[in-house]
Order: structure tokens, then C-alpha cells, then sequence
């Protein structure tokens, strides 16, 4: 395949992967989004394999001898991976898959950094090409170190096998000053190196400091900002992409690795602002306890909760005519999504209005909860986002919050010293009645107590959200 088609080859896939971008910004364009994206990746896949590339001597390919046959079997071995997880991971898992995901793209970018570093097959016409070219793998090298390692423990901190709550070191600021300075130190070393083998110790150098340094931002920040930090990673990767594009001189990647990059960004800033939250104060971390800790009291008791069985949220549901359920983590991990949307359809059938409130860091991840609904197949023209219906729920009937916690707490606009002050919410305490539905009294992912929950107006719905809810169906139907 000539470079004049692997050109054009390349810019099909751009358009493509721009394409599947559009494509996923909506649920009922995201099917054809991913389709974009698959073909796109396949044209890339094939021009990149049988393609060629232009060096002094003139065109050469880009795979020699034996390397198709080392490709084909990690295309295979990577494809039935990929295949297995698909299959097996539940979509309660999809954060913990997003992080590790994530983890093989900055490990990638470091593998391939010291691979392009000790290639001689290139030769640079000049130095400053080739200073250019080093510059390219010390980022490059940079950044994957780093995201891999904070996409590990990120995944650890998902799956529960770390803790939620923040590590935060005394003196924690310094130490990242001090890895900056000799991560600068190491990159004069490292371009000013005469050989291979004098810059390698440089390079190593940097590597384990990036390694320790994506360890060190993620263990610090907070479980209440674990949506940030998928969406922050996710731009990571995507630079770390570019910088290996950079090195191997490919430029679908460059843009590939761009485009990802910047909307990762851009969407860390979306959860920064619907958390009230800065991105440096995100870095910073300390914010978030473990999931599931005990609600946090100070003061004078709060008040008691009114608990309500599941015949009499039936009834309530029955006898109105607006309800907005707000769904969160908790119908995640009960795997409740398919019981909601056969609640919806009851309650629809019986000339109830039901939408769904979707706040923008419900869950552990970006549109987590969109995708559990989508998956139950809850129809895309009554998930609405929080700002679309929050101005609804003072002439609703009954705001029903399943599993949600810190999106539906009052205290971000009646406690200024609250830890989520000036945080948008949904304001469910609105409505003529909420039900939150949940397994105990515990605190959420923030580790704050929520008000919402001694509210004259409010009922406590406890129990498994799945078991409940198949209760309340139930009784729905028998009258």
C-alpha cells in the first residue's frame, strides 16, 4: 500500500473516528457512533499494517519478514480479550473497565517511548530533528507512566479493593514540587545525552517518578470526585496517545490521540462545574470519605426518618399524576435498572407521567446512568438531564431517588459549610413527596450526611433496590 493511500486511508478513519464522536453524544446516535468507530479503527489498523512509511532510502514498509505473523497473534489474543470482557463484565463494572482500560493506554505509550529511544533504524537529517524526537518520548514517557499508574489504583478504588477515602501525605505539595523539578532536571539530562546508554538512566529516572507521581494524585483525591478522575484520566490517555503518535510519526494517531485528549478535558471541566468543584481542587484531593461510612453528625440531632413499605409507595406512585425518578449507584450495584423500567411502564400505562432526572456526575463514571437505562431500554425522550426538569419538582407528585445520595443533598445550598456547598442538585425535597430508596442510613461516596432525609415530606424506602422495587411492581399490578 503506497504512502499516497495510506494517506488517504488515514484521513477516511479521521473523518470516521470525528463521526463516532458525534454519534455518542446521543443515545439514539450512539449505536451508528460505535459502527463509525469500528470501521474507522479497522481502516487505520490495515493502513498502519500494510502501509508505508518514507525514510532516507526511500519508501519502505512499515511491517518486514515475520512481523505480520507476531501481529495477527496479538490482534487475536488482544481481540478474545476484548471479546471476554465484553461478555462477562456487568455494566454495574463499566467504571472499573473504563479505568483499567485506560491503564494499557499509558502503558502502551511507555513501552513504545523506550522502544522508539533505543531504535536505530531512523536516521534524522539533522540534530535538531532528532532533539526534537527525544523531546517527543520523554513526554510521551510522561504521560503514559502517569496514567497508568493512577488508572490502576483508580480501578482500585472502583472495585472497592482500595479505599475511597483520601491519602493525603504531610507535605504532599512539596514532594509533587520536588518530582517536578527532578523530572525538569532529568529532561536536560536526558536531551543533552551523547548516547543510548547515557540517556537511558535519565529516562528511567523520570519513569519511576511519573509511576510514583500517578500513584500519589490518585491516592489523594477523594471517592465523591472518582467521576473527575475517570474523565481526567480519559484526556490523559488521550495525550498519551498523541505523544506516541509523535514518536512513530503517525499522524492518524496524533489526531486520534488529540481528539480524545481534548474531550476528556473538556468533560473533567462538565463534572468540575456540575460539582461546583476546580480542577486544581480535584488534583489537590481530600475530598470524599469511603463509600459507605456512617453518616456524619455535628450538633443538635437532625430528626427522625419516616420509613414507608413498598404497598404504601405503590399507592402513593398509583395516586399521582408527575413522578421524576432520580436514579445513582445504588440501582447500579442492586442491578435494578430492568425492575425501574418495568415500574416506568406500569406507572405509564396507568396515565402517570414518569421521567427521570440524571444528575451529571451520578455513579462512578460520565453518563453512567444513561447507560444503565439505555440497557433496560427506558425510552431516551424521558431521561432528561438535571438542568432540563430541575424547575419541575415543586409540581411533582413524587420524586422518587434510587440509590443516589450526594446529587439529591439539600445542605449544598442551605449549608455554606457544607463540603459540597454551592454543588448543584437536584432538588427532590421540592416535590409534594420523596422516597429515597436505600440499604441503610450510610453517608455517600462524599462521607456527608444529607438532611433530605429527615424532611417532613420525605419517606425512607429500605431495602435491596432491586427486591424492593419488584415489591412495589406488585403491588402496583394487583389492583
Amino acid at each position: 500500500m503506497p504512502v499516497s493511500l495510506v494517506t488517504a486511508s488515514y484521513l477516511g478513519a479521521t473523518i470516521l473516528f470525528i463521526l463516532s464522536l458525534g454519534g455518542l453524544s446521543n443515545p439514539e446516535t450512539a449505536k451508528r457512533g460505535n459502527w463509525y468507530g469500528i470501521v474507522g479503527m479497522a481502516i487505520a489498523v490495515l493502513a498502519t499494517v500494510f502501509g508505508y512509511r518514507a525514510l532516507m532510502a526511500g519508501d519502505q514498509p512499515i511491517v518486514t519478514g515475520n512481523g505480520y505473523a507476531f501481529i495477527v497473534g496479538a490482534m487475536v489474543v488482544g481481540g478474545a480479550v476484548g471479546l471476554w470482557a465484553a461478555r462477562t463484565v456487568k455494566m454495574t463494572q463499566m467504571p472499573e473497565l473504563v479505568a483499567i482500560m485506560h491503564s494499557l493506554v499509558g502503558f502502551a505509550a511507555c513501552t513504545i517511548g523506550f522502544a522508539s529511544y533505543i531504535d536505530t533504524s531512523t536516521v534524522f537529517p539533522t540534530h535538531a530533528e532528532h532533539v526534537v524526537h527525544v523531546l517527543e518520548i520523554y513526554i510521551g514517557v510522561l504521560i503514559g507512566a502517569v496514567t497508568f499508574t493512577g488508572s490502576v489504583i483508580a480501578f482500585g478504588k472502583l472495585s472497592a479493593r482500595i479505599g475511597g477515602k483520601p491519602v493525603l501525605l504531610p507535605g504532599r505539595h512539596w514532594l509533587n514540587l520536588a518530582g517536578l523539578l527532578i523530572v525538569i532536571v532529568c529532561g536536560y539530562w536526558f536531551l543533552s545525552a551523547e548516547s543510548i546508554a547515557a540517556g537511558m538512566l535519565p529516562l528511567i529516572v523520570m519513569t519511576v517518578i511519573s509511576l510514583a507521581f500517578g500513584v500519589h494524585m490518585v491516592m489523594a483525591i477523594g471517592g465523591a470526585d472518582m467521576p473527575v478522575v475517570i474523565s481526567m484520566l480519559n484526556s490523559y490517555s488521550g495525550w498519551a496517545a498523541a505523544a506516541t503518535g509523535f514518536m512513530l510519526s503517525n499522524d492518524l494517531l496524533i489526531v486520534v490521540g488529540a481528539l480524545v485528549g481534548s474531550s476528556g478535558a473538556i468533560l473533567s471541566y462538565i463534572m468540575c462545574r456540575a460539582m461546583n468543584r476546580n480542577f486544581i481542587a480535584v488534583i489537590a484531593g481530600g475530598f470524599g470519605a469511603a463509600e459507605g461510612a456512617a453518616a456524619k453528625k455535628s450538633g443538635e440531632p437532625v430528626g427522625e426518618v419516616t420509613p414507608i413499605s413498598a404497598a404504601e409507595t405503590a399507592e402513593l406512585l398509583r395516586d399521582s399524576k408527575s413522578v421524576i425518578i432520580v436514579p445513582g449507584y445504588g440501582m447500579a450495584v442492586a442491578q435494578a435498572q430492568h425492575a425501574v423500567f418495568e415500574m416506568t411502564k406500569a406507572l405509564r400505562e396507568m396515565g402517570v407521567n414518569v421521567r427521570f432526572g440524571i444528575h451529571p456526575v451520578a455513579g462512578r463514571m460520565p453518563g453512567h446512568m444513561n447507560v444503565l437505562l439505555a440497557e433496560a431500554k427506558v425510552p431516551y425522550d424521558i431521561v432528561l438531564e438535571m438542568d432540563e426538569l430541575n424547575d419541575d419538582f415543586p409540581s411533582t407528585d413524587v420524586a422518587m431517588v434510587i440509590g443516589a445520595n450526594d446529587i439529591v443533598n439539600p445542605a449544598a445550598q442551605e449549608d455554606p459549610t457544607s463540603p459540597i456547598a454551592g454543588m448543584p442538585v437536584l432538588e427532590v425535597w421540592k416535590a409534594k413527596t420523596s422516597i429515597v430508596m436505600k440499604r441503610s442510613m450510610a453517608s455517600g461516596y462524599a462521607g456527608i450526611d444529607n438532611p433530605l432525609f429527615y424532611k417532613e415530606n420525605n419517606r425512607m424506602l429500605f431495602g435491596d433496590a432491586k427486591k424492593m422495587l419488584e415489591e412495589v411492581i406488585a403491588a402496583l399490578k394487583a389492583k
